[in-house]
């Protein structure tokens, strides 16, 4: 279950990295002086939420912030490919770099408390299933853009988002 969730939002993350720029030269046609606009929201969310999503966790626990980051990494998204235009491009972005922010910090602390297997093994486990993800996700984002569209594909990492708030709800 941890595996899965690292491995959504790793492929998020790969995704944003490698294809937000594309993302905002296609399917936004930003100028080009605005093309990097997505990926340094992006990752100014990102960093941002590492920062205080600790707080978040302590008020509301490891669950509840789950579910919400992957709610945000798939409303982000959406809001991105339904108004591929500048600013809610842009602010999708900034809600997908908010969402993503926690996850994997959470799934590994979760994962080292394992009691069903030994902890060492779990995050071990957990984080190649997420590196898998990260080095997956980028490619099947270009050949999904390339069969059907970057908005589509976008789509379904989209969908990944949604995927990590169900499979939170299923954490003990």
């Amino acid at each position: 279950l941890y595996g899965l969730i690292a491995f959504g939002s790793m492929v998020c993350e790969g995704t944003m990295f490698d294809w937000s720029g594309v993302y905002f030269q296609k399917a936004v046609a930003a100028p080009a002086q605005w093309v990097t606009l997505g990926y340094l929201l992006f990752m100014g969310a990102m960093a941002t939420g590492r920062f205080i999503s600790d707080r978040f966790t302590t008020r509301f626990g490891i669950k509840p912030v789950l579910q919400a980051s992957g709610a945000l990494i798939a409303t982000g998204l959406m809001i991105s490919v339904i108004f591929p235009y500048i600013i809610p491009a842009g602010i999708g972005f900034l809600m997908v770099g908010l969402g993503v922010s926690s996850v994997i910090p959470l799934i590994y602390s979760a994962a080292g408390r394992s009691k069903t297997m030994n902890p060492g093994v779990a995050l071990a486990a957990v984080s190649t299933i997420g590196f898998i993800g990260f080095l997956l996700g980028p490619p099947l984002n270009g050949s999904i853009a390339q069969i059907a569209s970057l908005r589509w594909s976008f789509t379904l990492i989209a969908c990944l988002g949604l995927l990590i708030t169900v499979l939170a709800k299923k954490m003990h």
